[in-house]
């Protein structure tokens, strides 16, 4: 594991009373460059798919005026898996324990249906990323969650159809977990890469024996302490970091 990817700070892990935590840096590895963002079991991960309006939340601008409304910020934020042309998700979404869309089990077209896809789960006392099938037959409580795929990493293996020669590349991004579940590691490549040499990135430098994928072309990331915010057309599903407003400081 890249040590240089840890917090300083790990051990508290709200973002709260240390003005030198940084959640987001770059990496490299491989010689390929990402940008990783870390969340602690104990920090305040979100998803948000639609607004107080009924609208699809669809932009990173949407969701940071909507917690700068009720005091808080944006730590960072990033696309949170697949969509439909309206927006809705493909897959199970669960947003404050309320669930939206229904788990989907079976094989389809595309990356979502490269089985095993899985289930990136928040609850209430750190994160999980099990195969779908799997969670199914023991669905944790997860306060949020979003089904997407393929899987990156199981359980310590790169996904089976993943080859080391494949030529397929796109700007990635996607989520690993550690293996106590504290902490969460939210990816996106800097240039194109292979499901391969992404799926490496959780499992060597992060030591995620388990990651997801969210997605790809699309992908895009919030990060102000970078001076890094993606636009373009309105997404789906949104991932991010949430902190009170007098600890944006300490995000600089």
């Amino acid at each position: 594991m890249m040590t240089t990817l840890k917090l300083s700070c790990l051990a508290f892990m709200t973002l709260i009373g240390c003005a030198h935590a940084q959640t987001c840096r770059e990496v490299i590895h491989a010689t390929l460059a990402y940008t990783v963002c870390e969340a602690p079991a104990e920090a305040d991960l979100r998803l948000w798919l639609t607004g107080p309006d009924g609208r699809p939340m669809g932009t990173f601008d949407r969701v940071r005026e909507q917690l700068e409304s009720a005091g808080h910020t944006l730590a960072f934020a990033m696309n949170a898996g697949m969509y439909h042309p309206d927006r809705a998700p493909v897959g199970l979404y669960i947003e404050d324990r309320q669930q939206n869309t229904p788990v989907v089990t079976s094989a389809g077209p595309g990356n979502f249906g490269m089985l095993p896809n899985g289930v990136f789960c928040i609850t209430d006392t750190g994160f999980g990323v099990p195969e779908t099938v799997g969670f199914t037959e023991n669905p944790p409580d997860c306060r949020y969650a979003r089904q997407s795929g393929p899987m990156l990493v199981i359980e310590g293996d790169l996904h089976p159809r993943f080859l080391p020669d494949a030529t397929s590349r796109f700007v990635r991004n996607g989520v690993g977990v550690s293996a106590n579940g504290e902490t969460a590691w939210f990816a996106i490549s800097a240039q194109p890469v292979t499901f391969h040499e992404f799926a490496g990135l959780f499992r060597d430098a992060l030591g995620a024996p388990n990651a997801l994928y969210f997605d790809g072309r699309v992908s895009r990331l919030y990060a102000p302490e970078l001076e890094r915010d993606d636009t373009g057309f309105p997404m789906g599903p949104i991932v991010g970091l949430v902190v009170p407003v007098d600890d944006e400081a300490a995000l600089r």
